[in-house]
């Protein structure tokens, strides 16, 4: 009987190997670059919450910043933000974070509104801060400060929650109360629900 050749399998081609290794390489970079600031963040809160520093937080500037000593936030706070263009405020959020146009400012009547989006897409994920991504920590009580001009004002978290992105009426600026509402986009990296702190 005679033998039969046995059929060898075909082998890959080169170029098909590079291109499924590329495609690899660069899903692990945008999965890296969207959750490396939240991982960061997460892994030193977790580090330093047993043993909490006793110095005070040094504000970047007193011109206009926030400080949140319990997730230890020390930003710039840029002003007069349009939060509803998009082109303005991602360019503003390079910087710091954001204050709201036509919300209330520190040591006047009224809701001072202050945003941090974790951004639409992966590249805007990286390209911004990571600032606010711990703010969902926060709970009734804990401490957050307001430097404006010159002057520093403390505020108390009252309460915390997720809200649909179409629920703008936290931009209210009531002139009848003194408060102060941060807001980022939640989960972290995604665009699909708003994370509310309001503190007076």
């Amino acid at each position: 009987m005679p033998s039969q050749k046995r059929k060898s399998l075909p082998t890959a081609n080169p170029l098909f190997k590079l291109v499924g290794f590329l495609f690899l390489f660069f899903a692990i970079t945008i999965v890296f670059k969207i959750y490396f600031p939240v991982a960061k963040a997460e892994i030193v809160y977790q580090v330093t919450k047993s043993s909490p520093s006793k110095t005070e937080i040094k504000p970047v500037n007193t011109d206009f910043s926030i400080v949140i000593p319990k997730i230890k936030v020390n930003a710039n706070v840029v002003k007069n933000v349009d939060p509803f263009d998009s082109k303005i405020y991602q360019k503003a959020l390079t910087q710091g974070v954001a204050h709201a146009k036509g919300s209330g400012l520190p040591g006047f009547p009224g809701n001072t509104f202050i945003f941090a989006h974790s951004a639409i897409n992966w590249f805007q994920a990286s390209q911004y801060n990571s600032i606010f991504y711990l703010i969902n920590k926060l709970e009734p009580g804990d401490e957050i400060f307001i430097y404006y001009e010159g002057s520093k004002y403390r505020y108390s978290v009252t309460e915390k929650k997720i809200v649909n992105p179409s629920e703008i009426n936290y931009l209210t600026n009531n002139l009848k109360t003194t408060s102060l509402t941060l807001m980022t986009c939640w989960p972290p990296g995604s665009n699909l629900n708003r994370l509310i702190i309001l503190a007076n």
